[in-house]
């Protein structure tokens, strides 16, 4: 994971929104559609964004896919900031 393309992620309302969803509950994509109103291919491309930066891990279950959020990813990210804004 590099902080750039974690970074790109992060900057998209759309994608933060995803986030939040997925810090309540882990979720299969339709599930995650209802709260928006964007058409399943945005919402797939917004997931294979949060998927490329390792936010967030799929994992099939029968017909679904559920995502979740990955969080020793976000662990990483806290640790660089940190370590960029220390003295």
């Amino acid at each position: 994971m590099t902080l750039n393309i974690t970074l790109r992620a992060l900057s998209d309302p759309t994608r933060r929104k995803i986030l939040e969803l997925l810090k309540k509950q882990d979720l299969a994509a339709g599930e995650l559609g209802k709260d928006f109103d964007i058409t399943l291919p945005s919402l797939s491309h917004h997931l294979s964004v949060l998927k490329q930066a390792n936010l967030v891990v799929s994992q099939r279950q029968g017909q679904e896919i559920i995502y979740s959020l990955n969080l020793s990813v976000f662990e990483e990210i806290a640790e660089k900031l940190y370590k960029f804004f220390k003295k």
